[in-house]
């Protein structure tokens, strides 16, 4: 019974944030740096290769009703330019009124060399979005007979809104990113125009501005076994590195450590922030476990704990996974392969 009222809570949030102006949070994944484009337009050709990548997060499925977010993305190095361009797509869904979002964006970022061990990347996006909803499913209290049990009759509380909604707009991002090989710091923001993204005639409901600042620092524990093939020895090392994001009136901060024992990856991450009222804001504990092969496929997947008074019972946590391929296109010996790839956790 708890869960079901928790899915109703739930939903009645999706159907104001798509119908007043009222307050939204973007999606947040857990392996932020594995949904690089998505996190700063700055990190737009960080690989100094090509690399195609997806995402996919399965939020609270305890629930009755299910949130789902995906992420797809390729980008590229163009070392003649110094620049990094890339297409992403973004989608997230929430299943009772059908309320999803949809992005296709076009990225670019340009790195610049200040000195020997020291770079600077500055990167923008441009994307077209559209909100799409479907409300005949939802049941308001007006509806509901108590005498008879029934459910049924005309509500005034979709007056104005089409039963079948949609609605587009452009929005814009643009990010920075200072970098060596041993440590990073980056911010980003989102939503530079706040656009309106009511599906009601007449009525505002921007969505806010995202800012948001990561970075971290890596540490190298020596050289593990050595490949038979290649002759290079392994990489042993450990980092640790935050992402805070703030995006009216939410704010979230995540921290934690990911150790590389290659192929292994292993991550433990928490996301909390104490609140303006002083009350603890502890949202989850974060597991990861990834392989990272020299092929240049890379695979994580994660696991929410949900620390919060929704309760791990209830919501039943969320489920992440990531898979990358990174690979070279063109001729290495006309490239200048010297690149300095940022030292970024790799989920």
């Amino acid at each position: 019974m708890l869960r079901k009222v928790l899915g109703i809570f739930l939903i009645c949030i999706a159907f104001f944030r798509a119908t007043q102006d009222s307050y939204a949070q973007d999606t947040q994944y857990s392996q932020f740096y594995a949904a690089p484009l998505y996190l700063n337009p700055a990190l737009t050709g960080a690989s100094e290769m090509t690399r195609i990548g997806v995402n996919y997060r399965n939020q609270w499925p305890g629930l009755d009703q299910s949130f789902n977010s995906y992420s797809a993305y390729i980008d590229h190095y163009i070392f003649d330019y110094n620049s990094g361009i890339g297409l992403i797509f973004n989608g997230s869904q929430e299943s009772m009124a059908q309320l999803s979002t949809n992005e296709i964006g076009l990225s670019y970022a340009y790195r610049l060399q200040i000195s020997q061990d020291l770079f600077f990347r500055v990167g923008g996006q441009v994307s077209f979005m559209q909100r799409n909803a479907f409300f005949s499913d939802l049941v308001f209290g007006s509806q509901i007979d108590i005498i008879n049990g029934t459910v049924g009759g005309i509500t005034d509380e979709l007056n104005g809104v089409p039963l079948d909604s949609k609605y587009s707009f452009l929005d814009y991002a643009v990010g920075g990113l200072l970098y060596t090989d041993k440590y990073w710091f980056g911010v980003s923001a989102h939503h530079l125009s706040e656009p309106n993204r009511s599906f009601v005639e007449g009525q505002i409901s921007k969505l806010p501005m995202k800012l948001s600042a990561q970075g971290g620092v890596k540490f190298d524990l020596g050289h593990g076994g050595r490949d038979f093939f290649t002759h290079q020895y392994s990489e042993r090392s450990v980092s640790f590195a935050f992402n805070y994001k703030q995006q009216d009136p939410f704010s979230q901060l995540d921290v934690g450590a990911q150790l590389y024992l290659e192929p292994l990856v292993l991550g433990l991450w928490y996301r909390g922030l104490p609140s303006k009222n002083s009350l603890p804001n502890n949202e989850a504990i974060i597991g990861l476990v990834g392989v990272s092969l020299p092929s240049g496929l890379d695979i994580g997947y994660s696991y929410d704990v949900t620390a919060s008074k929704l309760g791990l019972k209830n919501s039943g946590g969320a489920h992440e996974i990531s898979i990358r391929y990174t690979f070279l296109w063109g001729d290495p010996k006309s490239r200048n392969q010297r690149g300095r790839v940022i030292p970024c956790f790799k989920y």
